[in-house]
């Protein structure tokens, strides 16, 4: 049997084992429409008795020895090693992704898995002084119920980047991937800790609609919510969340600025930039959706991006060797089709691109934009690259903080002068002869304004603040006089 039979998921859910699902979900292959098989939905009282049972199991859990659960995590990154090629697949085929894509977001899941294996035995507080005779101490607990909601963009990572921490730290989770990849982005990650020694009753898999996402923040049990999703759905969630007194994480949206210097190699610009702008057909957060170029080199850049767009082949990446592979969906295809339309509309022109491929969009250059264009201001999640130019660096700083987001920035060209931007940029994430799209484990990971609730994910130092709780101890050498 491999990993992802079907036999063992196909309608079901994952809560104290796999457990038939009164609501179910075609797996749609968004590149052909086919039908992968079927995944099973939880309803809100799936998700109720759920959070109740793993209340119960996180206390066993946290008590566990941290190199019991190290060597949970650990041999989950194993496991992700040993079932590379079949997820994937599933990536490949249920996500829409690349094969390079699929291949790099598997690598990041295995060093995922391996990083929060040493959390366990990081370090968990600090001693304190005190002006009394004691030791005083905060140390680290955990939280308790995790509700995670993961995107279907990058499903596996964006999921895994904080069941592993919060599983690694002592809590239970509740994840709910979204139901358009609930496989790459669910299935895989219940097996994987599923196979690796994992309690029951610690992780549960609860796929469904919105319903079950306003159930996983509500349940009582559920102390933290870890969010990565839209603006939007975002604000919706820290809002329910403040008023239940929840901490809620938010990885939210980006409309990320690359900025080309004066004097940078324009070549290598337009690499960095057709990169940052057209993997996984820009449905990335961090994908660059803003070339902002020096005017001296900025017809020069956008030829070259133009060039490297036209020549990217769009397809299906389950059959052929293609550098962009579908839209998640219609819906979303026709919204990045409307952007460009409405913006060539404005007066932007078309240096590239611009026309729906079958299930795809073919990687889009707008040069003549101007920042109140729909290109200019808008997330569009999909391969777009609008072109603007700038004059000095403090016109460059303007414009790229002129934007309700302030997730990622990359500045391409001589280092001291991109420092002295940097310096200026309110942004989560600055990447110096970079583009915008990049993550590591080890990274603390987060964005600004309203690319949410800053830097939640990655690094021992980010996932122990976000999954744990401070409690203040003290310890005296006898019983204190009291003047009662």
């Amino acid at each position: 049997m491999t990993l992802l039979d079907s036999d063992v998921w196909s309608k079901r859910f994952f809560s104290d084992g796999w457990r038939d699902a009164t609501h179910e979900q075609p797996v749609t292959e968004p590149a052909t429409g086919s039908q992968l098989g079927t995944v099973g939905l939880a309803a809100p009282e799936d998700v109720g008795r759920a959070a109740v049972r793993a209340a119960g199991a996180q206390r066993a859990w946290a008590a566990t020895s941290p190199q019991a659960r190290a060597a949970v995590l650990r041999r989950a990154g194993e496991l992700f090693t040993e079932h590379a090629a079949e997820i994937e697949e599933w990536l490949v085929r249920e996500a829409g992704s690349v094969r390079a894509k699929a291949g790099s977001e598997v690598r990041l899941a295995i060093g995922e898995c391996f990083e929060c294996a040493a959390l366990p035995t990081h370090p968990q507080g600090e001693v304190l002084t005190s002006e009394d005779v004691r030791w005083s101490l905060a140390r680290r607990r955990p939280a308790g119920v995790v509700s995670v909601i993961a995107p279907f963009n990058f499903p596996l990572i964006l999921g895994l980047r904080s069941v592993a921490p919060a599983l690694a730290l002592g809590n239970s989770v509740l994840l709910k991937p979204d139901p358009r990849t609930a496989v790459s982005g669910g299935v895989v990650i219940a097996r994987v800790f599923e196979e690796a020694g994992l309690p029951s009753g610690v992780l549960h898999l609860l796929p469904g609609d919105g319903s079950v996402g306003q159930a996983v923040v509500e349940a009582p049990e559920v102390r933290v919510v870890s969010f990565t999703g839209s603006t939007p759905v975002g604000r919706a969630i820290g809002e329910r969340a403040g008023r239940l007194l929840k901490r809620a994480h938010l990885e939210l949206g980006g409309n990320n600025a690359l900025v080309v210097l004066e004097g940078a190699d324009v070549n290598a610009a337009a690499s960095a930039g057709a990169f940052g702008s057209y993997l996984h057909q820009g449905q990335i957060c961090m994908t660059t959706g803003r070339h902002l170029v020096h005017e001296s080199l900025l017809a020069e850049y956008t030829a070259a991006l133009a060039a490297k767009a036209a020549a990217l082949p769009v397809g299906d990446p389950a059959r052929e060797d293609v550098a962009l592979g579908p839209i998640i969906d219609r819906r979303q295809l026709e919204r990045v089709h409307g952007i460009v339309t409405a913006s060539v509309a404005a007066g932007a022109t078309l240096a590239a691109g611009g026309e729906i491929v079958g299930a795809g969009y073919r990687a889009t250059v707008l040069s003549g934009v101007t920042t109140d264009m729909p290109a200019w201001r808008e997330e569009i999640f999909g391969p777009v690259a609008p072109v603007l130019g700038f004059s000095t660096l403090e016109e460059a700083a303007r414009i790229v903080d002129d934007c309700e987001f302030g997730l990622s920035v990359g500045i391409l060209g001589d280092v001291g002068t991109a420092m002295k931007l940097a310096d200026r940029i309110d942004s989560g994430k600055i990447h110096i002869n970079e583009q915008t799209v990049g993550d590591e484990p080890n990274a603390p990971f987060g964005g600004v304004k309203a690319s949410g609730t800053g830097s939640r994910f990655g690094g021992a130092a980010a996932n122990v603040e976000a999954f744990t709780e401070t409690q203040w101890v003290t310890v005296r050498p006898d019983i204190a006089d009291y003047p009662f």
